[in-house]
């Protein structure tokens, strides 16, 4: 089973392959056993450069190029490995996912954070983490 099926692959190399915009994420990866989370937007046309979010637990997410081949190679204890989420349904576009990110250290998928995110209102951060 691929981690990213077809018609998703299909959406992620329709948002590669347009104009550069501000896409709504199409994928959300995750560690079942950790933090590490990526949210994707774009795929390039080798099927294995990805565009997106990424927040390896470490309290710095950052927007880059990443690699489904190293993605999927990641073996985590018991078997496990990086799965798909399945009920993914973002509403806002990937710049809000990183201004919120970037505001609590962490990717969310809280709804008032992100719609403040989405109009650059969110408050000042008084300290790390919060």
């Amino acid at each position: 089973m691929s981690l990213i099926p077809p018609d998703l692959i299909g959406r992620l190399l329709e948002n590669g392959a347009g104009p550069e915009g501000d896409h709504v994420p199409v994928v959300k990866l995750f560690n079942p056993m950790g933090a590490a989370t990526w949210i994707i937007t774009e795929m390039e046309t080798d099927e294995d450069t990805l565009f997106g979010l990424a927040d390896l637990g470490f309290g710095c997410p950052e927007l880059g190029s990443m690699s489904l081949s190293e993605i999927t190679a990641l073996r985590l204890p018991f078997g496990l490995a990086i799965e798909r989420d399945l009920y993914f349904a973002p509403r806002f576009p990937l710049s809000a996912f990183a201004e919120a990110a970037f505001h609590l250290g962490r990717i969310t998928e809280d709804e008032e954070l992100l719609a403040l995110a989405a109009l650059k209102a969110l408050p000042i951060r008084s300290s790390p983490g919060r």
